[in-house]
């Protein structure tokens, strides 16, 4: 079972037990899509026999293009990376002018300096200004580990089962079938007024955009296709998803380490929204003891998956 290859902000893996645990027992066989992929932590672990991932930043979906298609290019490339300060703003800047001036996908040049940037910028930020220009500065890390050959290479052959898309999250109500499974992991909304986190590109995801992703969840809910779906436990997002039948919504707890102010990094309260019956869900105590366990083991079908299990809680 796969880990993400990038840092991100959000990311997914320490409630990685509390997703799958809303997961049908099945998961394994069912066709699975992430239309905000982000850092990918969720299909990585999965690793999906067949989906799609998107993501509205064409910087990162090139990256993700390049690991699939380019793998040994962008390692052999991504080898020649300096972890000095000066070489960080140039490396950022040729980032900037590579974009500003149009590219097309894939581009292992560009690929090979996003890896680069996300291992050694501040706080493992990846922030866009208005321009649409990468702008964190310089990490000060002693010795990233810029190039981890192996997890890219594990990263390559997942994605090679799954078709990658740069479009908005609506592409998702064109591919997804009954039966389906989908993650969706969007921007979060701002806990306060002030509390707005950088965008992960120039472009916002606004209220509107809440609600066109909510009525993306019933069109999906509608056509029997199953969904989990995270987001900050506040209220204009509760207010979305409260009363519609066949809606779970559960409140969980995350640490958020990434975060310009060290007294804001903790627990903070979020939410996950879900149309998976509940008795067909892996459940949380299940779920602790895949993720725990299962990332040694080899890839389960559904039935020897129950099986695994039941032997591990006769155990505990």
């Amino acid at each position: 079972m796969g880990e993400a290859i990038l840092k991100w902000a959000g990311g997914k893996r320490q409630i990685l037990h509390e997703i799958i645990a809303l997961m049908p027992e099945d998961f394994r066989n069912r066709t699975f899509h992430e239309p905000f992929f982000g850092g990918g932590a969720v299909t990585f672990w999965m690793e999906p026999k067949r989906g799609t991932i998107n993501d509205i930043n064409p910087k990162l979906i090139n990256f993700y293009v390049v690991v699939r298609d380019h793998v040994d290019e962008l390692i052999e490339d991504a080898k020649k990376h300096k972890n000095e300060k000066e070489y960080f703003y140039k490396a950022r800047a040729e980032f900037n002018e590579i974009v500003r001036n149009g590219f097309k996908i894939p581009n292992i040049r560009l690929a090979s300096l996003l890896l680069y940037l996300n291992k050694t910028a501040f706080n493992g930020l990846y922030r866009e200004n208005r321009k649409g220009e990468f702008n964190v500065p310089f990490g000060r890390y002693k010795n990233p580990k810029i190039v981890d050959e192996e997890r890219l290479k594990k990263a390559s052959e997942v994605l090679k089962k799954l078709d990658i898309y740069n479009e908005d999250f609506a592409y998702i109500l064109r591919v997804a079938k009954s039966g389906d499974l989908v993650y969706f992991d969007p921007p979060y909304h701002p806990v306060s007024e002030t509390a707005s986190f950088t965008s992960y590109s120039k472009e916002d995801f606004s209220k509107g955009d809440q609600e066109r992703l909510r009525d993306v969840c019933l069109e999906l809910h509608e056509k029997g296709v199953y969904f989990i779906l995270s987001n900050s436990y506040v209220k204009p997002v509760r207010e979305l998803y409260e009363g519609i039948d066949g809606f779970e919504i559960l409140k969980i707890y995350a640490k958020r380490p990434i975060n310009s102010k060290a007294d804001r990094r903790g627990e903070v309260p979020e939410m996950l929204v879900t149309n998976v019956p509940t008795e067909l869900q892996v459940g949380r105590e299940r779920a602790k003891l895949l993720v725990n366990n299962g990332r040694s083991k080899a890839l389960m079908t559904s039935k020897s998956l129950v099986e695994y299990l039941t032997v591990v809680e006769r155990s505990v």
